[in-house]
């Protein structure tokens, strides 16, 4: 009710700075935008009076019949505003909603069956909200966390593979040619390529250039990413600093990295230097920040 209140006053052009402002960063503001748009272009069917006139005098009754222009005139408003409504409803429930989260940031937002979604920085989910608990499946780019609502089977589709559930708690992260999957409740199937795994609770599997790796299970109860953690398994540097750039909204600026070393552990992810310090003892590393965003690493001959 209060949406349509807000949706009101827009349309009338009411909305105060402040309003206004909140509006258009809601999720739903560029569907009414567009709909605003293409129903601006709708008229109703014209009214004419002259005809209107002529077939009153010439009836059988002699009734006499005013037609007010003003009343006309709210004939046509009432006509078009419930052509917008249609088209508002058609839009909203049949076109694809997105949640994204830019590089620094999280989003926590629930999805029409109050599914919870926590999206890690630098990700997208695309979702459509018609027929919704019938047919939950929905687009993931990137990492999210999903507590999932009981009820129908549950899909999230990303580049590399697809998950399965019906009513769990997984960790979801589709980065490259990295895949990784994680079970904190119930059971998850997961479609890799032409594999089909099932977990359980603790269980985690991962895939890189379509090969399985080998994935320690897990104790915690939720992603480490959600508590200010980022937890590797077998990872390479680069993309270890790939995901810090996303975390920490920052660039990493080095030369080309010969080292293959993996990397599984945790580093902070609400403290830069701690997490350099951590990355420049495994790795033998020099790092030196150039600006306020833009961080230096050079490499160590530790055979010198």
């Amino acid at each position: 009710m209060e949406d349509n209140y807000k949706l009101a006053k827009w349309l009338a052009g009411e909305l105060s700075e402040a309003e206004l402002r909140t509006f258009e960063k809601s999720p739903e503001f560029k569907t009414y935008e567009k709909i605003a748009h293409y129903s601006s272009q709708l008229a109703p069917p014209s009214f004419d009076e002259n005809s209107l006139y002529q077939n009153v005098i010439s009836g059988r009754k002699k009734t006499t019949r005013v037609v007010s222009l003003h009343q006309t005139w709210w004939f046509r408003v009432a006509a078009v505003f419930l052509i917008f409504l249609g088209l508002t409803y058609f839009y909203t429930t049949s076109i694809a909603i997105t949640e994204s989260a830019e590089n620094g940031e999280f989003n926590v937002f629930n999805l029409p069956d109050d599914s919870q979604v926590v999206l890690n920085a630098g990700s997208e989910i695309d979702y459509n909200k018609w027929n919704w608990d019938n047919h939950r499946q929905l687009q993931l780019s990137g990492e999210a966390y999903f507590k999932v609502a009981k009820g129908k089977k549950f899909e999230v589709q990303t580049n590399l593979g697809t998950v399965t559930v019906l009513g769990t708690q997984f960790n979801v992260k589709a980065r490259k040619n990295r895949f990784d999957v994680t079970c904190y409740e119930g059971r998850v199937k997961v479609n890799y390529d032409k594999q089909q795994l099932v977990i359980t609770k603790g269980q985690r599997v991962s895939f890189k250039d379509g090969i399985l790796l080998e994935s320690p299970n897990t104790i915690v109860l939720k992603p480490e990413w959600t508590s200010q953690e980022l937890a590797f398994v077998n990872e390479n540097l680069s993309a270890i600093l790939e995901e810090m750039e996303r975390q920490y909204d920052c660039t990493f600026v080095y030369a080309d990295i010969n080292n293959s070393q993996l990397f599984t552990g945790t580093i902070p992810a609400n403290n830069v230097d701690q997490a350099l310090q951590v990355l420049a003892t495994v790795y033998h590393l020099k790092f030196k920040k150039t600006s306020n965003n833009t961080i230096t690493l050079e490499f160590i001959d530790v055979e010198k």
